[in-house]
């Protein structure tokens, strides 16, 4: 039988651009109004309540414009949004959920807008539980702003998102692409690897990319590779152990002798205390003795005269009254 799914498609140009995302319209929902609402509630903070009441009625225009419904409650201290009869797109009500989310981590209203845009979305890293220690976390979270917030504005600039780190979270909005980067270098950040490595590493992608000749290559060599330091000054471990292959023997390696079998062999273990003692101090003076003679050889050693070559010493010639 012969292949159906190989024919000419006339309207399949080049000019197309087959990644482009289409606004979602009312009249692509052929299927009309929701069956069931759906609806999410985020709390917020006590100290968010003024703004929020302030940007509150910019948030209610620009989620209308969606057909969704939100409502703002400072007695709870709750945002919820709900889905309507006038809603046609499905992920709407996702978007506004992110929306509130953001709202509740202290994003600004205009930025945090930009999420019902169908290029953007949002990424909250909880980093908290990476760092047991919360001096460690307040030092290494600081790292991801950097001095006066040059490099968080870095990381923005590369990245083309929007980074806000408030408490135990980091808020991200921007493009899918951004977002995993921008989680990539929280994390790795949280686990003691400077930004700066990676910062530098974004900036060589961005000019490789500039370069048509090498959009189709492997960039791993021009890229950095950063190798891993040991604090330690001690090159050569304590232990060396012999990790060569050894030869397999099924039976168990020669039982090491014991004090006792070293005293029997060297004809101690019947000695008595006395001459035990007597025998271990003769040991000590003889090597006392050889000690002694050392340093007095080493201390006759600045005394001796050096040698001094008389023959090849020359004779002056003495001038005459003549020759001056």
């Amino acid at each position: 039988m012969p292949s159906t799914h190989k024919k000419d498609k006339p309207w399949d140009t080049d000019d197309i651009d087959k990644w482009k995302i289409e606004p979602f319209k009312p009249s692509d929902n052929a299927g009309g109004t929701f069956a069931e609402e759906s609806s999410f509630a985020v709390l917020f903070p006590k100290y968010r309540e003024v703004y929020l009441k302030e940007a509150w009625p910019l948030v209610t225009k620009a989620l209308q414009q969606h057909g969704i419904a939100c409502t703002l409650d400072l007695v709870e201290g709750c945002m919820t949004v709900k889905t309507t009869r006038k809603t046609f797109d499905p992920a709407a009500i996702l978007k506004a959920r992110d929306l509130v989310k953001l709202l509740a981590r202290s994003v600004p209203a205009p930025q945090a807008l930009k999420i019902l845009q169908d290029d953007m979305a949002c990424d909250i890293i909880k980093i908290r539980n990476l760092v047991r220690n919360k001096d460690k976390f307040v030092k290494r979270r600081q790292r991801i702003l950097g001095p006066e917030g040059q490099t968080l504005k870095a990381l923005e600039l590369l990245t083309q998102t929007y980074i806000l780190v408030q408490g135990n979270t980091v808020s991200v909005l921007g493009p899918y692409k951004g977002l995993k980067e921008v989680r990539r270098i929280v994390q790795d950040t949280m686990a003691n690897i400077h930004p700066i490595y990676q910062i530098k590493e974004l900036m060589i992608k961005r000019e490789l990319a500039k370069d048509p000749e090498l959009a189709n290559e492997n960039w791993e060599r021009f890229l950095p590779n950063y190798k891993k330091r040991s604090l330690s000054k001690r090159m050569v471990p304590h232990k060396v152990t012999d990790k060569s292959k050894k030869v397999y023997t099924p039976f168990p390696p020669p039982q090491e002798k014991s004090k006792v079998d070293l005293q029997i062999e060297a004809g101690e273990y019947h000695i008595g205390k006395e001459a035990k003692k007597r025998i271990a101090h003769e040991e000590r003076m003889e090597q006392q003795k050889v000690k002694q003679e050392e340093k007095k050889r080493q201390r006759e050693q600045g005394f001796v005269a050096p040698e001094e070559n008389v023959g090849e010493r020359k004779k002056k010639k003495r001038k005459t009254k003549g020759e001056e």
